[in-house]
């Protein structure tokens, strides 16, 4: 299993204080996603997820975008990054 986490920066405080919710929401619906967490810390929103296929982070990155341009109306750009994916036994 790989647990993955994701940034975006780039939104303002309203925008990210306002997402977590709706971010999980729309992973709560990708149930090969497991886990979804999503949280605000101020400065960037962070999603961690876990799978059983993603070693590189590239499909979490891929949806985590597109759940960010959903969910979330962006007055500026943002940067959407892979944080880290650690492998773990389950």
């Amino acid at each position: 299993m790989f647990r993955i986490m994701a940034s975006c920066a780039g939104l303002t405080d309203d925008e990210g204080t306002a997402a977590p919710r709706d971010i999980i929401e729309e992973f709560l619906n990708r149930p090969w996603h497991l886990n979804p967490e999503c949280t605000w810390n101020g400065s960037t929103l962070l999603l961690i997820v876990e799978n059983d296929y993603d070693s590189n982070g590239s499909a979490v990155l891929d949806e985590f975008s597109d759940a960010v341009h959903a969910c979330v109306n962006c007055s500026g750009s943002i940067m959407i990054t892979i944080v880290s994916v650690t492998e773990f036994a389950p």
